[in-house]
């Protein structure tokens, strides 16, 4: 496995509220995740820090017993139950951070987390940060944005066409740290047996909003390295406008 990550503060912010972490937690286990703050300028900067600090360090925390010889045991581990006792860690620090001051209450954050052991994937999100998969120049959603447009996207008022146009596409449902608990979508993932070059995009808004899926597949599938395709990716963002702050992390199996 390849991976890289790179947070860039676009082209019209004056901060950046997003944060990304890769985490090697044995020789066999990898954590890749990515969140994006929002609530002011200081508030969804200190979200997004926390709420990966907080997450990260519950999902080594739970698998350092388990491992031996360097290798994570992934069958002592119940991942779903791990990875969404991390989330609500993550809400939970971040919740009780905006509580206890406030000037930061409102905060939350985005996250989207892909949790790899051997063969064995799993993904977790809330929010609209997104995962994809791409095969053969092929791109798939992994996740399911948590937003209002998508709302309305599936309960068939509102087309992908219109929902990507939307003035109201920035409007999420679900955030860590908004609310005293959290409900985060958690699905295991198949790896194709025989199938070479695919590869796992984790990235904010800042990139979606302004690059479109095909874009996004056309540059990873090139041939480039993890580095390459990340700062191209970060480079096209900013030449649409770069709106938003853009993260972007590559893994490659």
């Amino acid at each position: 496995m390849k991976y890289f990550g790179k947070t860039d503060i676009g082209k019209l912010r004056k901060g950046n509220q997003d944060s990304f972490g890769i985490y090697e937690i044995a020789e066999n286990a990898l954590l890749l995740s990515v969140c994006d703050g929002m609530g002011g300028a200081s508030g969804g900067g200190e979200a997004s820090k926390l709420a990966l600090q907080a997450f990260a360090n519950e999902i080594k925390d739970a698998c350092a017993s388990k491992i031996e010889d360097s290798k994570l045991d992934a069958s002592a581990l119940d991942i779903k139950l791990l990875l969404s006792n991390a989330a609500g860690c993550a809400n939970n620090a971040v919740y009780k951070t905006a509580q206890a001051n406030p000037e930061l209450q409102g905060m939350g954050t985005t996250l989207v987390a892909l949790f790899v052991v051997d063969k064995t994937m799993f993904s977790i999100n809330v929010g609209d940060s997104r995962m994809y998969r791409i095969n053969n120049g092929e791109i798939k959603q992994v996740t399911h944005d948590h937003s209002y447009v998508q709302y309305l996207v599936d309960m068939g008022k509102m087309t992908l066409e219109e929902a990507k146009k939307s003035a109201n596409r920035n409007i999420i449902t679900r955030a860590i740290g908004t609310g005293e608990s959290i409900e985060a979508d958690i699905e295991a993932i198949d790896l194709e047996e025989g199938v070479q070059d695919t590869y796992f995009l984790l990235c904010s808004d800042g990139l979606t909003n302004v690059v479109s899926d095909e874009e996004i597949a056309k540059v990873v599938s090139y041939e480039a390295t993890p580095e390459e395709k990340v700062d191209k990716l970060i480079e096209t963002a900013n030449q649409n406008g770069g709106p938003d702050n853009i993260t972007v992390v590559l893994l490659s199996i």
